[in-house]
């Protein structure tokens, strides 16, 4: 079996086990007390800071470590808030944060507050200029991850710092994905990652708190973890997160080039093999070890099972791969294809060949899907000149195809209204548009869903 999902988790890092393990038998006592074992915990938690400070580019004393990233991510959020709250409740995020950012922001606005959402281009990535223009007298906060997880596309970190810095804002980084690849640059604020983004072990998240910020703890008063993070410290879990990160440092210079390669094989190669695909994500501004695309005419859960059959164990932000059967919201900032969408995340030490032997296996797996799909017989109508589709109660990627179908039936200048329920249909119509030629019009309402309208252009 092939993973090839390590933007959700890393394989954990035999130094992290070696570390876990013994750590196990000396680290199991309360480092707060001043008996032996006490002070042996407390040595080895130490160690762990310092060698994570170290990593993260900060003070030991300004690190903290948590119950998890979200654990990390949300304290920062509430601290800084809570300390800035004479400033003002305003709160800057980009659009295509991690789920415990936007969840954050979620619950500062009911609670009051306002949020303003930065837009992204089409690669992902934030313009500074855009992120300074959000900047307000009563901006309390910014957040910014540092690269994103479901697309590889690193974000202007430094640039948006400093137009923070100069505003008297704290910029708060979200590093999980690229703390293991390199310390983040820049003069920010905050800083919270993840262990297990890194090949460290679940359960282990840390917090940079860079002195000077005003920052108030919320909720019930904790000794521990300079009061950021309550109850006893996962000693072990830390200890094995820091010697990790140690670890995959050392090894990032001369494994983020073999991934480098290894993916620009993939995203080179996969619009030759597979036809009507959309490789999505910055080209060159990424994290080395993440490629995604985009398929059309497949469904993305049918797609991953197949790809699962054959030995690759992949994950998607497709709207078709969640409960929820609404559109990813970073695809869906980014104006991208949603429907078939693969990422591929490399995990440290992946093999060349079973690069090679996914490429093999990709293009099969996407015309068994789309076989499997067929391509309905679309249920059409003349309107006033217009053909209509009704694909109400059909999910991507069925209207998409349907379109696809009949565009071919009217004259060029002429329309196909395309009626459909199914959220994606918002995104995944504009986007097929873009990738055959022909042109957008626009959405209108309906008694039932909304009705989306293409003009035949070639």
């Amino acid at each position: 079996m092939s993973y090839f999902d390590a933007a959700s988790s890393a394989p954990l890092h035999p130094v992290a086990r070696q570390a876990l393990l013994a750590s196990l038998d000396e680290g199991w006592a309360d480092p707060a007390r001043l008996y032996r074992e006490g002070r042996r915990a407390r040595l080895l938690l130490d160690a762990a800071r310092e060698t994570a400070a170290e990593a993260v580019g900060c003070r030991a004393d300004e690190l903290s470590f948590t119950a998890s990233g979200t654990a990390a991510v949300h304290t920062g959020v509430a601290g800084v808030l809570g300390g800035r709250r004479r400033v003002g409740r305003h709160l800057i995020v980009s659009a295509v944060e991690h789920s415990s950012v936007l969840h954050a922001a979620d619950a500062h606005e009911a609670g009051g507050g306002t949020v303003t959402q930065v837009a992204v281009g089409r690669s992902g990535a934030v313009d500074p200029s855009e992120y300074a223009a959000a900047l307000r007298q009563d901006t309390a906060l910014a957040c910014l991850q540092s690269a994103n997880h479901e697309v590889g596309t690193e974000q202007p970190v430094a640039e948006v710092a400093e137009e923070c810095r100069a505003a008297g804002v704290p910029l708060l980084v979200d590093a999980a994905q690229s703390l293991g690849w390199g310390p983040v640059g820049g003069p920010w604020s905050l800083l919270a990652a993840s262990a297990h983004k890194w090949g460290g072990p679940a359960g282990v998240g840390l917090l940079a708190v860079r002195k000077g910020v005003r920052f108030s703890p919320q909720g019930p008063a904790d000794e521990r973890e300079s009061g950021r993070a309550a109850g006893f410290e996962n000693l072990p879990g830390i200890v094995a997160a820091a010697a990790s990160l140690r670890a995959v440092r050392a090894e990032a210079a001369q494994e983020a080039v073999r991934l480098r390669e290894l993916t620009e094989r993939i995203r080179a190669r996969v619009p030759r093999l597979v036809p009507d695909v959309e490789v999505v994500g910055d080209p060159g501004r990424r994290l080395p070890g993440i490629v995604t695309f985009s398929c059309l005419y497949v469904d993305g859960e049918t797609l991953l099972h197949e790809l699962d059959r054959e030995g690759f164990s992949v994950s998607s932000g497709s709207s078709c791969t969640s409960s929820t059967l609404t559109p990813s919201h970073v695809l869906k900032a980014m104006g991208v294809l949603s429907e078939g969408n693969v990422r591929v995340s490399l995990p440290s030490g992946a093999a060349e060949e079973d690069v090679e032997r996914f490429l093999e296996v990709l293009p099969r797996a996407v015309a068994a899907v789309r076989e499997k799909l067929g391509a309905p017989v679309p249920v059409t109508v003349r309107e006033e000149g217009a053909l209509v589709v009704d694909a109400l109660g059909k999910l991507c990627p069925l209207p998409v195809i349907e379109l696809a179908k009949v565009i071919g039936d009217v004259p060029v200048g002429g329309t196909v209204r395309v009626l459909a329920d199914d959220e994606a249909a918002r995104l995944d119509i504009p986007a097929w548009c873009a990738m055959r030629g022909q042109e957008y019009v626009g959405e209108e309402p309906a008694d039932h869903g909304r009705v989306y309208v293409v003009r035949r252009v070639s």
